[in-house]
């Protein structure tokens, strides 16, 4: 028999009209999908990337907390944005987020985002238990630059 499916609902309009969740465990392994500013139906902070940043890692932790995982059990990111020039807003909040946990990162320039205001989307993928700190165990970070081929 496989792993649980575990499915977390933010109770947002468009899951069940779209089929999403916004997020799904398996396993270990937590996909949360992405997710863009929007509360009480409209853009949260229209056009500021930085504030639509930090809301969006809110509501990624909350949904994170609830398939038992957290934001230090995140191993990859991807972070879309609608106008590049935003990258250094954007970057600096993940750093104050993920800069002790370091995961695989992507940042991508796009056109559009599903409403207007809107100016980045984050998703995440997570390990139960992946995390940094000691109870998790040490990372060892390699730099590049030192491997051998």
């Amino acid at each position: 028999m496989g792993a649980r499916r575990q499915l977390v609902s933010s109770g947002g309009p468009l899951e069940g009209k779209f089929g999403y969740s916004r997020a799904v465990r398996v396993g270990d392994f937590v996909a949360v999908a992405g997710t863009a500013a929007i509360k009480d139906g409209a853009p949260f902070a229209p056009g500021d990337a930085g504030a639509q940043t930090r809301y969006i890692l809110e509501v990624i932790g909350r949904a994170l907390a609830e398939a038992g995982a957290s934001l230090s059990d995140v191993i990859r990111y991807r972070v879309f944005v609608t106008d590049i020039a935003d990258y250094e807003a954007v970057g600096l909040e993940l750093g104050r987020v993920f800069g002790e946990i370091r995961p695989a990162g992507t940042l991508v320039g796009n056109s559009t985002l599903v409403l207007p205001g809107l100016v980045v989307e984050i998703e995440v993928d997570a390990m139960v238990g992946g995390g940094t700190g000691e109870q998790h165990g040490a990372h060892d970070a390699v730099s590049l630059d030192q491997m051998s081929s």
